[in-house]
C-alpha cells in the first residue's frame, strides 16, 4: 500500500500538490482518485484558482460601499455609476504564459479578461495593461517587449475594444519572469447583471463557443509554480487565442442575455471546464453532471483528463432557461458558434463526469472549493530600509543634465512606441488615452465619463511593503483626481514571489495591509482582483508588484482636464508643498537609481489624509473651472512632471526655484500627495488653498516658447527634452 501511495503521490507532486494535500485528498474522498479526479483537485487547489496562501489576508480588504453592486467572488466587480448604469471591471495576470510565449500569452490574457467582463452582462469599452520587463539590455527583453506588445494589440485591435492606458517598467528582477497584467472595463445596466451561481436542478448545462483542444492543459498549475531551466518545455501549457471567435462569442452572449435566456454563466478561464463547472455548481449549492462525449473537441481521442484541464480559449459554460433553448441555439447558430447541451444541474452537490459509457469522475464539490486548503503561512517581517538623506544622494550633476538623463532613461522615457501599436479610438468614445495621468472614456449616450488608471511602484513595495501598497492606491487616486473624476473603487493584481518563503509572505501581508488601509481612508473598496504568486526563476523573486487598477466617474466629461499646458501667461501651482520647501525625498527615487547610481532606501511616506484632502480639492477646482491642467507628481519628481506638462501642451514655462544646497532634491524628490496645476487666477487660487488650509504656492508661469527656464541660470529646450524622451524606446527596440 505504501508503495502504491508513493507512486500515486508522484503523480500528484507532478501536478503541484504537496504530500499533505495528497493525504487530504485521500481523506476527503476515502479512496484514491483517478487521473482525471486528481487533475481536477490539482487545478482547483492551485494558487491561481484557490488563493490558498493569500485568502486569509484578502478577507481583510474593504469590499463594500454604497456604490458597490458586486464585490470579489464573481467574474468581475460591479459599481453603480448612477442613472441605472454600472461599470464592470477586473484585472488579471498572464505572467508565466507571456514569458514562455509572449504573443499568445499576452493575447489570451486580453481575451480572458474581456470574457470576465462580458460574462457579467457588460459590454467592454476599454482595455488597460500593466507590464514589467527585465533590464533594457538583457538578451530577452527586446523579444519579450515586442511579442507582448504585439499580442495585446493583436487581440484588442481585432476584437474592436480600445486599449486606452497602462504602465510599463523595466528592472533586472524581471529578467526571468515578466509581468503581464490585463484590465478590462465594461458598461451594463445596473439591474441586468448576470452571475455564475447555477440554479434549478434539472436545468440544462450548455457549452458554447470554440471547440476544446489540448492547448493550455494545466495552465493554472503552471502559473502556480516557479520557473526553472525547464521553462521552455512548458510551451504546450500556453493557450492559443482567436480574437475573431472572441468577438463572435461576446456578441452572441450579450444577445442571449438580452433575450432573458441565461440563468447563470461562467467563463472557461483558468482550469477551463473544471473551474467553470465546479464554481457554478458550488456557488449555487447544487451539483452538476456532464457527459464529456458531448463536449465539442477539435482533436481526436481526448481523454476526460485532457478535456477537463484544457484551457482552450473563447469558451463559456452556462445554465439556460429550458423554455428558451431553441432561441438560444438560434442565436449561436447565427454567430456560427458551437452550442451544445453537455449536462444538467443536479441537487447532489457532486461533480459527475461521464465518458465512453462509464463514470470518469464522481467527487464532492465541497473539498474543491469551500473546504479547500487555506494556509496561514509564517512570515518574517521585512527589515525596513534606512532613510537616505538628500546629501548622501546629491551628486555633481547640473539640474539640466539630470533632467535630460532622467527623461531619456528606460524608467521615464515615453512609452509611445508601445501604445501606438494599440487602437485607442475604436468605438469612438475615448476622450483621453495613454500619455496622461488616467484614461478617459465616455459613457456612450451620456455626459458621463469613466477615468481609469493602473499603478504600482515596485521599488517602494520592496523597500517597505505596507507603505508601497498604500502608495500604489494613493497614486492611482491622484491620477483619477487629476482628470476631475471621483475615484469609485479598485481592482488589484498582486504579483509576488514564492509565498512559502517567509520574507515573500511578509511582502504579501504588508502590501495587502497597506492597500486595505489606503482603500478605507480613500473610500475606494476592492471589488475584484487576482493573485499571481511564485513569480520566481531559479529562486530569484521579482520585485513585488501589487498593481492597482482604479476606476472613477466624472459627471460632465467636458469639464475634465489633461496634463498639458493649455494657454500662455497662466500660473503654475504646486499643491501639497509649502512655499518654504527647499528639499525633497530622494531615497528610492528614479533620480537615486539613474543619476546617483544607488537603489534602495526607505520610500517616501504616504499621508493618506493629505492625499484625500488634496485630491478632493483638485477635483472641486477642476469642476469649478479654476484648474485648466493638472498632473500628479510621482516618478522623477516635480521637474519631470513639469517637463511632461510642457511637452504635452507644447508650451514652455518660467519656474522659480529656492536658493538651496539641495536643489536637486527639490527638483527630483518623490514626496507624495502632490500635484502640479495650471490655474487662471493665481490670487484667487492661493486664497482657495489658504481657505482649505492646504499647502501650496505658485512656482511659475506658462509662456509662449519652447523653453523651460528653471531659475535665473538654467534654460532647457523642449525640443532637446522631446528628442531624448521620445527616442529611447524606438532606439532600444530598433
Amino acid at each position: 500500500m505504501l508503495e502504491y501511495t508513493g507512486m500515486r503521490f508522484a503523480n500528484a507532486e507532478a501536478m503541484g500538490l504537496s504530500y499533505d494535500e495528497w493525504l487530504l485528498i485521500l481523506k476527503r474522498l476515502d479512496r484514491t482518485p483517478n487521473l482525471c479526479e486528481l487533475g481536477i483537485f490539482s487545478a482547483m487547489w492551485s494558487e491561481h484558482c484557490s488563493y490558498k496562501s493569500s485568502k486569509k489576508w484578502l478577507k481583510t480588504l474593504p469590499t463594500e460601499g454604497p456604490q458597490v453592486i458586486q464585490g470579489p467572488g464573481e467574474n468581475a466587480g460591479v459599481v453603480d455609476i448612477g442613472d441605472g448604469l454600472a461599470t464592470v471591471f477586473k484585472i488579471e495576470s498572464h505572467n508565466h504564459p507571456s514569458y514562455i510565449e509572449p504573443y499568445q500569452g499576452a493575447a489570451t490574457g486580453v481575451g480572458g479578461i474581456l470574457r470576465d467582463v462580458f460574462t457579467m452582462g457588460a459590454r467592454p469599452i476599454a482595455l488597460l495593461n500593466a507590464l514589467r520587463f527585465g533590464e533594457e539590455d538583457h538578451e530577452k527583453t527586446k523579444h519579450l517587449v515586442s511579442g507582448v506588445t504585439a499580442g495585446i494589440g493583436g487581440y484588442g485591435n481585432c476584437i474592436g475594444i480600445p486599449t486606452v492606458g497602462g504602465e510599463v517598467n523595466f528592472h533586472k528582477s524581471y529578467n526571468g519572469n515578466i509581468l503581464v497584467n490585463a484590465m478590462a472595463v465594461g458598461l451594463a445596466h445596473a439591474d441586468r447583471i448576470f452571475y455564475s451561481a447555477a440554479n434549478g436542478a434539472g436545468n440544462p448545462v450548455i457549452y458554447v463557443g470554440a471547440k476544446t483542444g489540448r492547448d493550455g492543459i494545466h495552465g493554472a498549475t503552471m502559473a502556480s509554480t516557479e520557473f526553472s531551466d525547464e521553462t521552455e518545455s512548458k510551451r504546450p501549457t500556453v493557450q492559443v487565442g482567436d480574437p475573431f471567435t472572441g468577438k463572435l462569442l461576446m456578441e452572441a452572449c450579450l444577445e442571449l442575455m438580452a433575450a432573458d435566456a441565461v440563468l447563470s454563466i461562467q467563463d472557461m478561464g483558468a482550469a477551463g471546464l473544471t473551474s467553470s463547472s465546479v464554481e457554478m455548481a458550488s456557488k449555487g449549492g447544487l451539483g452538476m453532471e456532464i457527459d464529456l462525449d458531448l463536449v465539442p473537441v477539435r482533436e481526436t481521442q481526448m481523454s476526460a483528463y485532457e478535456i477537463m484541464l484544457s484551457e482552450s480559449q473563447e469558451r463559456m459554460l452556462m445554465v439556460i432557461d429550458p423554455e428558451q433553448a431553441e432561441t438560444a441555439r438560434a442565436i449561436f447558430d447565427k454567430w456560427d458558434l458551437d452550442f451544445m447541451p453537455i449536462g444538467r444541474v443536479t441537487d447532489t452537490q457532486r461533480l459527475v463526469l461521464l465518458k465512453d459509457g462509464g463514470v470518469a469522475c464522481d467527487i464532492p464539490l465541497a473539498p474543491l472549493v469551500d473546504d479547500a486548503p487555506e494556509y496561514d503561512r509564517p512570515y518574517r517581517p521585512n527589515e525596513l530600509q534606512p532613510v537616505l538623506t538628500s546629501a548622501s544622494l546629491i551628486c555633481d550633476f547640473l539640474v539640466k543634465d539630470a533632467l535630460i538623463k532622467l527623461m531619456s532613461s528606460a524608467d521615464l522615457a515615453s512609452r509611445r512606441w508601445i501604445y501606438e501599436q494599440y487602437d485607442s479610438d475604436v468605438m469612438a468614445d475615448t476622450l483621453a488615452a495613454s500619455g496622461g495621468d488616467a484614461a478617459l472614456v465616455r459613457v456612450h449616450g451620456t455626459n458621463k465619463a469613466l477615468a481609469i488608471s493602473t499603478d504600482c511602484t515596485p521599488r517602494y513595495v520592496e523597500a517597505d511593503p505596507f507603505e508601497g501598497g498604500a502608495q500604489a492606491v494613493a497614486e492611482a487616486w491622484r491620477n483619477i483626481c487629476a482628470t476631475g473624476a471621483k475615484p469609485l473603487a479598485i481592482t488589484n493584481n498582486l504579483n509576488f514571489g514564492n509565498p512559502e518563503k517567509q520574507d515573500i509572505m511578509a511582502q504579501i501581508v504588508g502590501a495587502i495591509n497597506g492597500i486595505g488601509k489606503a482603500c478605507k481612508v480613500l473610500d475606494t473598496p476592492v471589488v475584484s482582483g487576482n493573485v499571481s504568486l511564485y513569480n520566481e526563476t531559479d529562486s530569484m523573486a521579482i520585485q513585488p508588484c501589487p498593481v492597482i487598477g482604479m476606476v472613477g466617474l466624472i459627471d460632465e466629461w467636458e469639464t475634465a482636464v489633461g496634463i498639458g499646458f493649455t494657454s500662455v501667461g497662466e500660473a503654475i501651482f504646486v499643491i501639497g508643498q509649502p512655499a518654504d520647501c527647499a528639499d525633497g525625498w530622494l531615497g528610492n527615487s528614479v533620480f537615486a537609481k539613474i543619476v546617483a547610481g544607488r537603489e534602495g532606501g526607505a520610500p517616501p511616506p504616504v499621508d493618506l489624509d493629505a492625499e484625500k484632502a488634496h485630491g478632493q480639492f483638485v477635483r472641486e477646482q477642476i469642476a469649478f473651472g479654476q484648474i485648466k491642467a493638472a498632473h500628479d507628481i510621482s516618478d522623477g519628481g516635480l521637474l519631470v512632471a513639469l517637463a511632461e506638462m510642457a511637452l504635452s501642451g507644447n508650451l514652455g514655462a518660467d519656474i522659480n526655484i529656492p536658493e538651496s544646497d539641495t536643489l536637486l532634491a527639490w527638483a527630483f524628490g518623490e514626496d507624495q500627495a502632490r500635484y502640479l496645476v495650471q490655474v487662471e487666477d493665481a490670487v484667487k487660487f492661493q486664497a482657495l488653498l489658504d481657505e482649505h488650509n492646504l499647502k501650496g504656492h505658485q512656482i511659475g508661469t506658462t509662456k509662449d516658447s519652447q523653453i523651460l527656464t528653471v531659475g535665473p541660470d538654467v534654460t532647457i529646450s523642449l525640443e532637446e527634452i522631446r528628442q531624448c524622451y521620445e527616442s529611447k524606446l524606438p532606439e532600444m527596440m530598433a
